[in-house]
């Protein structure tokens, strides 16, 4: 049985496939709220956990570092008071190690998309995922051997965590009905910021009860323990996945079209892409995203200790609470995103401006109200307010591959995260050169930095972004049977709403 695929909405008494549509109807009713019967709901949850393990895996080291380099006094017993330091890394040495990380990711978003349409989105996400969970158990053994040590499996993890991107991007272009792309989306990246609330004040427990070691044996284990799971689940496509259903692989199918094949998807048409306007709108849209969501993923434990005077422990439960209103937030964004297309409200184009750019002005103004705000609570309020709106951008230039190039969005991605990868180096570099003094002044001036390139962002992805297939994507897409739809990136098309 299938959903009824009618452009003028009459009404059809029988599915494509001869069903009566009276009894698709009591199957679409029966699965609309049961989510978990849908593959490709399993697949995205799977997904959610895969990301939870990409965050976990890569800030868990700044809360860590906070007790790695923490002065703590000890009275001996004839009353001298000695201090005691595991590692005496100044501001610019722990600005190197927060940074590290983006030295090997850089190198490897395009390599992942490549090979993400060659040999399928679930084996590099798995491989990103897994390997940097075993780089993460040696941590502890690399960082008591020198600082280069940390710095070199940092740089190896960021190398392999790259893939995963651009890996996802591939799945959902496979898997996400058109009108699903945001929501699909969103409950996949949801898991970023649930492991971030999660990692954070569980990292600055361990730190504190354990010792900071633990904190990478525990989350590596748990992404170890992930990686088995994900290859038994998890397929490339629905064409693949022996458990799926008939009903939903044609539903799927005739939502997206065929999808073209690995041999196709190697002629990559790389000109094109890399002067398209579209692509770079989403690329400086991803640049400001980057340096301001990693402004605060690296420095907020170390701003509310310096500035604030919370202790080690504090800072790391308190650094997770913007991201646990992050993943309510963008639960939201992405339904309502999707909803707002289905209903005809607004075309695809208008939700990714409207939900980009107004997440990013919302989020300058409350980060320039952090910077000048004194009273802690209202201080992380503001901070919360900030990041949570941030969640209805991810509604935006996340998904844009998917309407722009949907058989190249992977490779899209990775070139977008390639160059979105700089600010993420020069981010926690710049901050440690600026707050060498550790003051509210210095921290201003961090502050002031990511509005600043916030705002600009925001100006390029509104009087640059598209979103409607590119003319470049759609030779490939041409050659494989098409559904009889509208193109719903350039119009509200009367394309029914999805149950399966």
């Amino acid at each position: 049985m299938t959903q009824t695929y009618d452009v003028s909405r009459q009404k059809q008494q029988k599915t494509p496939n001869g069903v009566d549509d009276s009894d698709s109807k009591i199957l679409e009713d029966d699965l609309t709220w049961k989510f978990w019967q849908k593959r490709r709901y399993i697949v995205v949850m799977m997904a959610f956990f895969g990301f939870f393990n990409v965050y976990a895996l890569r800030v868990n080291l700044s809360v860590a570092i906070v007790g790695m380099t923490e002065v703590r006094k000890t009275s001996l017993d004839n009353g001298t008071i000695i201090e005691e330091q595991d590692f005496a890394w100044d501001s610019k040495d722990q600005g190197l190690v927060l940074s590290s990380f983006y030295y090997g990711y850089i190198w490897t978003q395009i390599l992942g998309g490549v090979l993400a349409s060659k040999f399928g989105g679930h084996y590099i996400l798995g491989f990103g995922i897994g390997a940097t969970a075993i780089l993460t158990l040696l941590t502890p053994l690399a960082t008591n051997i020198s600082i280069t040590g940390l710095v070199v499996v940092r740089i190896l993890e960021g190398f392999c965590e790259g893939t995963t991107y651009p890996a996802v991007q591939s799945l959902l272009a496979r898997w996400a009905p058109i009108y699903e792309r945001s929501r699909m989306s969103s409950i996949g990246y949801i898991g970023n910021y649930v492991g971030v609330f999660v990692s954070l004040p569980v990292s600055g427990f361990l730190t504190v009860q354990y010792g900071w070691e633990s904190v990478f044996y525990f989350f590596g284990a748990i992404g170890c323990v992930w990686l088995v799971m994900w290859m038994v689940i998890v397929r490339a496509g629905p064409e693949l996945d022996s458990h799926i259903s008939e009903e939903e692989k044609n539903y799927i199918k005739q939502s997206l079209g065929e999808v073209a094949s690995e041999k196709e998807l190697m002629d990559i048409p790389w000109k094109a892409i890399v002067t398209s306007s579209a692509v770079w709108a989403l690329v400086a849209s991803n640049c400001g995203e980057t340096w301001g969501t990693y402004t605060l993923l690296t420095q907020l434990p170390t701003f509310l200790k310096d500035v604030m005077n919370f202790q080690v422990g504090a800072t790391g439960f308190l650094s997770a609470l913007p991201y646990l209103a992050m993943s309510c937030t963008l639960a939201l964004s992405g339904f309502l995103a999707d909803k707002l297309q289905e209903k005809g409200i607004l075309t695809t184009l208008q939700v990714r401006r409207y939900f980009n750019c107004s997440a990013y002005i919302l989020e300058m103004i409350f980060l320039l109200l952090t910077a000048h705000i004194l009273n802690p609570i209202a201080c992380m309020a503001c901070v919360t307010i900030a990041v949570a709106f941030n969640a209805f951008a991810l509604s935006g230039f996340p998904v844009n591959p998917l309407d722009l190039a949907p058989n190249y969005a992977s490779v899209v991605w990775g070139l977008s995260n390639t160059i979105s990868t700089i600010p993420g180096i020069l981010s926690p570099l710049l901050s440690g050169y600026i707050v060498t003094n550790k003051t509210r002044e210095q921290w201003q001036i961090v502050f002031y930095i990511a509005a600043g390139v916030y705002i600009t962002a925001s100006v390029i992805y509104w009087f640059f972004a598209k979103a409607d297939l590119q003319p470049w994507a759609q030779k490939s897409q041409q050659q494989k049977s098409q559904p009889q739809i509208s193109n719903p990136t350039t119009n509200n098309s009367t394309y029914p709403s999805t149950k399966f």
